[in-house]
């Protein structure tokens, strides 16, 4: 792996890219600890530590990479820009006006695009004066109107940023610049965790490399694993060529909905206790059943996860579009008729093959919570061993040192290809 950095520094232009991105990382990072304007942190640092870590606060705390603990600049992280993407795409299969541009290439993109940057706009003036008005009543932040005009203005103004920001890494960096904010922010929690590692136990200290090696083994795996449809394109006129026919493969994945249907189940998982902080009355049924670590907590949670990845594996890929398409450019899959019995041969396929990556995903979120419950480990510990933190921090180190590997063959740089 180092030899390969080192001959992708020795390239100039990836040279140059790779500069960028740590520079745009690092702005990210300074302005997550950069307070907003009027506003205490101690006071806001203090209240997640009374317990607003355990609401959903704390899962979007985690996104942002402590920011909204401190309340920064950039408090809101990325997750406006994410949930403006994924209510876009969800609209995309109910509005027939955003289907038709979806099919209509590049400009139609652009367009989805746009709408995608105002909504997140929009989403983003609505967290920060939701965020303002709660840490308001509950004493974190002392802020008059014009005060809470500004954090909104401030807060707003940092989300539309850190969206730029992620588009100029996906356009002159390296990677999806989206996903390495994310990863950016998760990564922050490593040293916290390491640290309790250190300070845990002796069976915490033997046992916790050897299960974080194979948590990452096993999210690789599953990660690259795929299942691959041939596909045949017979012979065809073209004007007045005859264009060859050829073979070739439909790669499905087993986990296609990636790390989204965790996201949602622990969003929605974490919004009974935040309820319960404003109605004192539904505290015992909080108690009760939505306690993390609790049996029924992960139960719900694995099923919710279930739930999600084949719904939004069901938006991602839809059967008949692609049979649709098959049929236009004279592709079939051998032994099946083109058509409808397509789309039914892929949405049996992909029933079959969600399966394993839904448990895969269930299993993967309620693993911090098992080694809390029966291995006794801290939940630094077990919050870095697992769940969504590995899940995404693996996924975009794939996904980068893919697409440096691309553009490292594009250049055909001899080097690296041996």
């Amino acid at each position: 792996m180092f030899s390969w950095l080192t001959n992708a520094w020795r390239v100039p232009e990836l040279r140059h890219r790779l500069l960028f991105t740590a520079f745009i990382l690092a702005m990210y990072r300074f302005g997550s600890w950069l307070p907003a304007p009027g506003v205490s942190s101690d006071q806001i640092s203090q209240y997640f530590n009374r317990g607003g870590s355990g609401t959903i606060l704390g899962l979007l705390s985690l996104f942002s990479g402590g920011a909204l603990s401190r309340f920064s600049v950039f408090a809101l992280g990325i997750m406006p820009y994410i949930t403006a993407s994924i209510i876009l795409q969800l609209l995309t299969v109910v509005i027939p006006r955003l289907e038709q541009l979806q099919k209509e290439g590049e400009s139609g993109y652009a367009k989805i695009n746009q709408y995608t940057r105002y909504s997140t706009v929009a989403l983003s003036a609505a967290q920060a004066l939701g965020y303002t008005y709660l840490f308001r009543r509950q004493g974190a932040l002392e802020a008059s109107t014009s005060r809470v005009i500004l954090i909104v203005l401030t807060l707003t103004a940092g989300a539309t940023l850190l969206m730029w920001f992620g588009e100029q890494i996906t356009k002159r960096g390296i990677g999806n610049g989206i996903s390495l904010l994310i990863f950016a922010s998760i990564l922050t929690a490593l040293p916290t965790g390491i640290q309790a590692w250190w300070n845990g136990g002796p069976v915490e200290k033997i046992v916790f490399p050897v299960i974080a090696i194979g948590v990452i083994v096993a999210v690789v795996f599953v990660q690259e694993g795929q299942r691959r449809i041939p596909i045949q394109y017979a012979k065809r006129m073209v004007g007045r060529r005859m264009t060859a026919g050829g073979q070739t493969y439909m790669p499905l994945r087993v986990n296609m909905a990636g790390v989204i249907p965790v996201i949602f189940a622990a969003a929605i998982m974490a919004f009974p206790p935040t309820v319960g902080t404003f109605f004192a009355g539904t505290q015992d049924f909080v108690n009760r059943y939505f306690t993390p670590n609790d049996p029924p907590y992960l139960l719900l949670q694995a099923l919710l996860i279930v739930v999600f990845t084949y719904f939004y594996t069901a938006v991602q890929f839809n059967p008949v579009d692609q049979a649709d398409n098959l049929r236009k450019h004279g592709g079939y899959i051998p032994g099946i008729r083109p058509g409808p019995p397509t789309a039914q041969y892929l949405d049996r396929v992909l029933t079959r093959l969600t399966l394993p990556g839904a448990l895969y995903l269930a299993m993967i979120a309620t693993l911090p919570s098992l080694f809390i419950i029966y291995g006794n480990f801290s939940q630094a510990t077990a919050g870095a061993l697992g769940g969504t933190s590995v899940l995404i921090a693996v996924g975009v180190a794939l996904d980068t040192m893919r697409q440096m590997e691309s553009q490292m063959m594009m250049r055909s740089y001899e080097g690296f290809l041996r």
